[in-house]
């Protein structure tokens, strides 16, 4: 999940608010913002920018945000929408006349809150890059996620998820303020955690990640096989093929008639001596034919 990168399109992320009001942006780097009803919840798609996505939450619409997530261009959109799932579930458990909500509460005062997926799926502690930081790294050693502890503004990022190997290209990056809710992050969190295979172009893979991943190719699904009824065409097209074949088969000469006559009389023979009727005068060839005539 955590190095499929992005598939260039923001579906995924957008899927759990598509019932939200879009807004498409013709100037600017941002292109398409989906806010909630009240705007108090902006998501903003920036597609071609280093950080593509801009989510935000504030007490009123017009309001400063209380949190800021950010999301780079690498970072696979099926983990955005972890957070915009949470994000959809709070505002739609909100009460519309308080101004609050779940998606602002205050952040756990307990860090392993805000990671807890991770460590129950075994992630385990790493050596902090920085004195004041806590690291705890996924069991491959290719995803991880830096909490900042030291003391901060509340518009300072201080939470970090982040995966692959280093580079601009290669590695995913999910940036928390720190006012952001515990939960919101854990939802975030817990679908980096998760072993689902997600579904990607192979050229959308980096060749620098490739060697880490399991790739499995998926044949497209066959189409169920629609029976019609046959067209006026069909059924010309079927009477000519009938014509065509029945030519062939028929005797075209007064020798070809002459074996069957022959055939037809011997089978008479037969079928009279076991017992059966001979075949009716009809089956057989007229004497007054003119093509008998004609050979004799």
């Amino acid at each position: 999940m955590y190095l499929a990168g992005s598939n260039g399109t923001g579906e995924a992320g957008f899927a759990p608010v598509a019932h939200w009001p879009h807004h498409y942006v013709d100037d600017g780097p941002c292109q398409l913002l989906v806010t909630a009803p009240d705007q108090r919840i902006r998501i903003g798609w920036f597609g071609d920018d280093f950080e593509l996505w801009k989510i935000t939450a504030a007490k009123e619409a017009v309001a400063a945000p209380r949190w800021t997530a950010t999301f780079n261009h690498v970072t696979p959109a099926e983990i955005v929408a972890g957070l915009t799932t949470a994000l959809a579930h709070d505002y739609a458990e909100a009460d519309p006349y308080d101004g609050n909500g779940r998606f602002l509460a205050n952040p756990s005062m307990y860090w392993a809150d805000a990671v807890r997926p991770l460590t129950d799926a075994g992630w385990k502690r790493g050596v902090p890059a920085e004195r004041g930081t806590i690291e705890i790294v996924a069991p491959d050693g290719q995803a991880g996620v830096v909490i900042d502890n030291r003391l901060s503004g509340w518009d300072d990022e201080t939470v970090t998820l982040w995966a692959g190997p280093p580079g601009w290209r290669t590695r995913a990056e999910a940036v928390f303020t720190a006012r952001t809710p515990s939960h919101l992050i854990a939802a975030t969190a817990a679908v980096m955690a998760e072993s689902a295979p997600v579904v990607r172009e192979r050229h959308q893979i980096d060749r620098r990640v490739e060697h880490l991943v399991t790739l499995t190719p998926v044949s497209p699904a066959a189409e169920p096989s629609v029976s019609r009824a046959p067209t006026p065409l069909d059924v010309r097209r079927t009477a000519v093929t009938q014509a065509v074949h029945r030519a062939a088969r028929a005797p075209r000469t007064a020798a070809d008639l002459r074996v069957m006559a022959a055939q037809s009389r011997s089978t008479g023979a037969m079928q009279n001596r076991s017992g059966n009727l001979a075949p009716a005068p009809a089956a057989w060839p007229s004497a007054s034919s003119s093509a008998i005539r004609h050979g004799r």
